[in-house]
């Protein structure tokens, strides 16, 4: 049975909302999934003994291959039918999840992730742009891309709790084997629930441009992922810059095609392109600052992991309710004054935290987390729906893969240029540490990183020396200089958006319609 897309708005039935509710939950799944394998990590060491490469690779390339394969999954929906690849990615998503739990070897682990991964790419640009086909009106549209977010939201705060449950009684392969009914109801419940979309003048897939693209975004986001993990290096600039040629070969190959990939008219909408600016901008200071946040709690103010994360439950509490709620504000203000109003507290709130990490605070670093979900989650979720919302229907899906995709770049880029930002700060700050009474490849341990400087002092029985302190106010420092630069960028943003927004031939009442 296939659901007809009606041409004419109108308010939606029960059988969109209980559709809505089975992307959601599609999009929990999907979310939990890269979260869900660090808890099971011990038990999966020490039954399949992966070594230091592959277990690398077990836990980064699911995060590849759906920041690969995202681009490639939305545009195929438009050519191919949205509904159609959902259900295609469901059920190898489900068929991955056995593989993995049945998982013999590491190798076989490796393989079954990436399996994952590029199922899991047709998940999020199918679920939203089917979000798009199922809620014409306006305002209930606004709700329904709300509670999309709230499912990728609850999708990382409740992963590692569920995955933690399961291991509790269970072999490690039972995180994976949850989504095995989860994709089953989807297949089952979908053919009734969701429409059918694509464009009929689509074309062709143009295979080279496929290769392209992958040979654009994954050696990017490799090596800014190599950066963040093992600080910057020059080596490391060398995937990126050749991600970046291959990525001007593939814009010249869509000017050429007569069905593009990627149509590149859509970059020539202002509304399009202010928002996919400001969709990245904000992944790319959340992304970098929490990660700053979470080493922050335990290395400087000395928290356990478990205390730093029950410390942290009510900024996640703030992120997941604002998420439920977002669609209000987007409503009563329109999809404008909420992106520039929420750009303005975001950038209020990394302003407080600046001043909380430089005074070292606990309560004001958990405070301006909680203000920056409060302006953070609005500014996401409208810009997510101004993405879709001004392309044109035929291209829903390339335009939902371009918002995911710039959001995976967002967060790549954020912890590895704020991290390296902080690292420079850092070891700037600790240059007059007196280190004398330590060997030489200490010395290079403590000036490295805070984490390093810490295991040196309890190894060597040094917890007491003044350069602890002098290293965790480095620290600190550059923490509240990425925050300081974070508040500069974005009112800076929401001044040239509000410039974009301002001469686009959109009016605000048509921004985010079709």
């Amino acid at each position: 049975m296939s659901v007809t897309v009606d041409a004419v708005a109108g308010k939606a039935t029960r059988r969109e909302w209980i559709g809505l509710l089975i992307l959601s939950i599609a999009c929990l799944i999907y979310s939990m999934d890269l979260s869900v394998l660090f808890l099971a990590m011990p038990a999966i060491v020490a039954d399949l003994d992966p070594s230091a490469t592959q277990l690398l690779w077990i836990n980064d390339i699911y995060g590849f291959m759906v920041a690969g394969f995202l681009v490639t999954m939305g545009t195929l929906g438009d050519r191919i039918g949205r509904r159609k690849v959902l259900l295609i990615g469901a059920f190898f998503f489900g068929a991955a999840s056995v593989f993995a739990a049945f998982a013999s070897t590491a190798s076989m682990l490796i393989v079954a992730r990436a399996l994952l991964g590029i199922a899991g790419a047709t998940i999020a640009p199918s679920t939203l742009s089917l979000v798009v086909n199922l809620f014409r009106d306006e305002g209930e549209r606004n709700r329904a891309i709300s509670i999309w977010g709230t499912a990728f939201a609850l999708g990382g705060l409740i992963g590692p709790l569920i995955g933690g449950l399961l291991l509790q009684y269970f072999h490690w392969g039972s995180v994976f084997l949850i989504n095995v009914p989860i994709m089953a109801a989807l297949l089952a419940s979908a053919p009734f629930l969701l429409p059918e979309y694509k464009d009929e003048n689509a074309g062709r897939l143009d295979l080279a441009s496929v290769a392209l693209s992958l040979l654009t975004v994954l050696p990017i986001v490799y090596g800014f992922k190599k950066m963040a993990a093992e600080g910057f290096e020059p080596i490391q600039l060398a995937p990126i810059l050749f991600g970046l040629v291959v990525g001007v070969i593939f814009v010249k190959r869509q000017k050429q095609l007569e069905h593009p990939m990627i149509d590149l008219a859509l970059f020539r909408i202002p509304a399009f392109t202010a928002s996919l600016m400001v969709n990245l901008a904000g992944v790319f200071f959340i992304f970098g600052i929490f990660l700053f946040q979470n080493l922050f709690l335990q290395l400087v103010i000395g928290l356990t992991p478990l205390k730093a994360a029950l410390w942290s439950v009510p900024s996640s509490l703030v992120f997941t309710v604002m998420s439920f709620q977002a669609w209000r504000v987007t409503n009563r203000l329109g999809p404008v004054r909420t992106v520039l109003l929420g750009l303005v507290v975001n950038a209020l709130g990394t302003g407080l935290m600046a001043i909380a990490a430089w005074h070292s605070s606990l309560v004001g670093v958990l405070g301006a987390s909680m203000i920056m979900g409060l302006g953070f989650v609005p500014v996401i979720l409208t810009t997510t729906g101004l993405i879709v919302g001004t392309a044109p229907p035929e291209r829903a899906g390339s335009a939902s893969a371009i918002s995911e995709t710039s959001a995976e770049f967002g967060g790549a880029l954020g912890v590895a240029i704020l991290g390296s930002i902080g690292t420079l700060f850092y070891r700037f700050g600790m240059q007059n540490a007196d280190l004398t009474a330590l060997s030489a490849s200490d010395r290079d341990s403590v000036t490295a990183a805070l984490g390093t400087a810490l295991e040196v002092a309890r190894s060597t029985g040094n917890e007491a020396a003044p350069w602890i302190e002098m290293a965790k106010a480095s620290y600190a420092g550059g923490f509240a200089l990425c925050c300081a630069l974070a508040t500069v960028t974005l009112l800076l943003l929401a001044a040239i958006a509000s410039q974009v927004y301002a001469r686009t031939e959109l009016d605000e009442s048509r921004i985010g319609g079709h």
